[in-house]
């Protein structure tokens, strides 16, 4: 199932998105989080009549760095022995066609492309792979916006991710997937018939998979429903700059797009 949160004429809702792609989708609103059992409240729209939201609230984001062989060698660092994690605050999330404010104190903002981990009801607290596996809720689309510049230039990375709309999540969560082996591809342009692929990776190519990431995580912090872990971006990261429009696409889930202004 897709879960979508989203706003309309009588407010925010969550719902599941029906229908194939290609074709006209429509979302039906439920009664509650997509944590419980799904009743529908009967409430339909045509998905093109409302807007999309970051799908879930997320006490906070756990970021993966260097999670992909290929991308810590184009940053010249080498494959860490075990997962080098990493918060982004719930303050830098936005949803899908919000816009990325590049911020005044960077000179150089980049998009990574990512799969994202959602966390179930269950949460996860020093779960082992097969408690990791049965706390993950479904999958979402992330881009860990980040400011190269003052990535390298600070001792830790809370100020690069950090930035209010560093954290573009959508543009819904998917369940029942099997994220072992699909694409992940990233395109930035400025014009949507000549967009530039930038990204193009698979998820079979990261150095740690989802069960070792969240039972990781869950030995460091206590994961509660709806925290998002985010696992990692293959290599092709380049400059964001004003007027971009980043479009990410994931195999099975589907496309979170954003624009980029200037924060100034």
């Amino acid at each position: 199932m897709r879960f979508a949160r989203f706003v309309h004429a009588g407010g925010v809702s969550f719902g599941v998105v029906e229908g194939a792609e290609g074709e006209g989708l429509t979302i039906a609103e439920i009664d509650s989080l997509p944590f419980a059992k799904v009743k529908f409240t009967g409430q339909r729209w045509a998905l093109a009549d409302v807007r999309l939201l970051a799908p879930i609230f997320a006490s906070k984001v756990i970021g993966v760095g260097r999670n992909y062989a290929d991308h810590a060698a184009e940053l010249g660092n080498e494959v860490p022995k075990e997962p080098l994690i990493f918060l982004k605050p719930s303050t830098s999330v936005i949803g899908p066609n919000d816009a990325i404010r590049l911020p005044p104190q960077s000179q150089r903002v980049e998009e990574e492309a990512e799969l994202a981990v959602v966390i179930g009801a269950s949460g996860a607290r020093r779960v082992d792979r097969a408690g990791a596996e049965a706390a993950i809720f479904g999958y979402t689309i992330a881009n860990d916006v980040t400011a190269r510049d003052l990535q390298r230039s600070d001792p830790q990375w809370t100020r690069a991710k950090g930035f209010d709309s560093f954290c573009p999540i959508g543009p819904w969560i998917t369940t029942g997937l099997d994220v072992s082996d699909i694409e992940i591809r990233c395109e930035v342009g400025r014009n949507p018939d000549t967009m530039e692929v930038r990204q193009i990776g698979r998820t079979k190519d990261m150095v740690f998979d989802i069960p070792t990431l969240v039972s990781y995580v869950s030995h460091v912090m206590t994961l509660l429903p709806g925290d998002i872990i985010l696992t990692g971006t293959p290599a092709g990261v380049s400059e964001l700059t004003t007027g971009d429009t980043c479009s990410i696409t994931i195999q099975g889930i589907g496309e979170l797009r954003n624009t980029v202004v200037s924060l100034e």
